[in-house]
């Protein structure tokens, strides 16, 4: 069972393009350190319409951390690259809001393959 580490900003950045970019080029080099790391993805938001009413989300980036096990994700976490990409926030774009970060068990219900 795979595990995901999600972290979740929550609110806006003064310049989201150089935020995202920051993450995915910067951040990402700590992360992609990260011992067992098996990957990682990043959910921007992007323009959209539901026909129905839905409470739409206000988030600048989810960042998604893949393991494939809790045991392995929580090594990740007492590492030293983890306090790397903790001090690394002080270097990111100013970023107004809310950070979560949130461990997840993966359970696949289908896949379309």
């Amino acid at each position: 069972m795979a595990v995901s580490y999600f972290v979740r900003y929550e609110g806006q950045a003064e310049n989201h393009q150089a935020f995202v970019e920051y993450y995915r080029s910067t951040h990402a080099a700590i992360l992609k350190r990260f011992p067992a790391i098996r990957k990682l993805v990043l959910h921007v938001p992007l323009e959209w319409n539901d026909p129905c009413p839905v409470r739409k989300g206000n988030f600048a980036l989810l960042a998604q951390m893949v393991f494939d096990s809790a045991a392995e994700l929580q090594t990740a976490l007492e590492s030293r690259e983890r306090q790397e990409a903790r001090g690394d926030f002080s270097n990111f774009p100013l970023f107004h809001g809310e950070i979560f970060h949130q461990a997840m068990a993966s359970l696949e219900v289908y896949s379309g393959d």
